[in-house]
């Protein structure tokens, strides 16, 4: 047994199991980190960044985190709250007056929609966990999705379009239910972004440089290729008929090009140590090498269910993709928080919180066991192959103290 309480030889399964995935092209390749108590336990790296052309996964390799993104902009935006710039029950319309007459949608098509009156505002706290009624286009179950497809935002934005733009286009489309009501994965966290911008004065990338990736040593973290980030920067991949992973640069390529859309919901690329960086202040406290982020009391709030009466996602959400599974899960603000791991279905602690990246990206913090786990890869969708829960599986049937 390691100093950490880990067997190494347990920990090996890591290798073993996930490097099958690269070798019969189910993924291009891998990174994955597992700590605790603050030193690293387990790295390893495996694969390749860019197949064709036999680039390897390395230490420094830059990755689409996509939905990763999201706990940072939660967090910058409880930064905010922390210096008491708005409230939780604060309405949208507050800080964006294009959300101040908000519809729902009652029924007809996504060309003739019958719509009434939203009985309850967007607040701010909506946005955190969301029950705003927002949607994403991709996720194609509904006709409020249709809507936003037609209106340009499936995967990403209309071509030139800024945060501010995508913000005031959401704003004159209709809720899929009262907010509050029901929890549904959304573009909320981009207007949340949007909140970070206005209320502090600053772009979305200047904040986050500024406050959080600085103070945090997060080097490599960025919205754009800048310096050589885009050589270290791995290509993305979807699954063919066969399950195999082949490269799709129609979408990796947007990573590359001008970026108008600051997406706090799903647009940095980071790396493994930089993100390590961010899951350390997380499980912390909010603090790191004497930086102090936000304070233990926000944090622990913001990893706390906050869904109406303690419901899981599968009681409370409306059915379709997100970064994790929905029963025994519940959410806090920004983050899922794993409320029964027998409902869930997995090997884990009651209190963890987690997210992950639609290119099959993942993290989670243990709190109780003190442990932090990355998983890093590019493939589109992350609802592919089961990599969260093996994950989980193999690192906790390795901790034996």
């Amino acid at each position: 047994m390691s100093k950490l309480g880990f067997d190494p030889a347990r920990l090996a399964n890591i290798r073993r199991h996930f490097a099958a995935y690269v070798d019969d092209g189910r993924l291009p390749g891998w990174q994955v980190q597992v700590s605790r108590r603050g030193e690293i336990a387990y790295r390893e790296n495996y694969g390749w960044r860019d197949v064709e052309n036999k680039l390897p996964i390395e230490d420094d390799t830059v990755f689409r985190i996509y939905s990763m993104t999201k706990p940072i902009t939660s967090v910058a935006a409880m930064m905010l709250y922390e210096e008491g710039r708005f409230e939780l029950t604060d309405p949208l319309a507050k800080y964006i007056p294009a959300f101040a007459q908000m519809r729902v949608l009652e029924g007809g098509t996504a060309l003739k929609p019958v719509t009434r009156p939203a009985t309850e505002p967007i607040r701010v706290v909506h946005l955190l966990n969301h029950t705003s009624g927002l949607t994403y286009g991709f996720h194609h179950v509904h006709i409020q999705d249709e809507i936003y497809r037609n209106a340009g935002y499936e995967w990403g934005a209309p071509k030139g379009h800024t945060l501010a733009q995508c913000v005031q286009d959401w704003a004159r489309l209709p809720l899929r239910f009262d907010p509050g009501s029901r929890w549904n994965y959304s573009v909320a966290t981009d207007v949340l972004g949007r909140l970070v911008e206005v209320i502090s004065g600053q772009s979305l990338a200047e904040f986050f440089e500024q406050r959080l990736f600085k103070p945090l040593g997060m080097v490599d973290t960025s919205f754009t290729l800048r310096g050589d980030l885009g050589e270290r920067l791995g290509a993305l991949y979807i699954p063919n008929e066969k399950g195999v992973a082949t490269r799709n640069d129609d979408f990796g390529n947007a990573a590359r090009g001008e970026i108008s859309f600051l997406s706090g919901g799903g647009g940095l690329l980071s790396t493994t140590a930089d993100y390590h960086r961010f899951t350390q202040m997380l499980l912390r406290g909010g603090e790191l090498d004497g930086k102090r982020i936000l304070g233990s009391r926000t944090l622990r709030h913001m990893t706390t269910n906050s869904l109406p009466g303690g419901q899981d996602l599968t009681q409370f959400g409306i059915p379709l993709f997100a970064e994790v599974k929905f029963d025994g899960q519940g959410f806090g603000l920004g983050f899922s928080v794993l409320q029964d791991p027998i409902a869930a279905g997995t090997l884990g602690t009651k209190g963890e919180y987690a997210w992950g990246g639609a290119a099959s990206t993942a993290f989670w913090v243990d709190p109780v066991e003190q442990i932090t786990a990355i998983f890093m890869t590019q493939l589109l969708p992350s609802s592919t192959h089961p990599i969260r829960t093996q994950l989980r599986q193999l690192v906790y049937s390795a901790l034996v103290d």
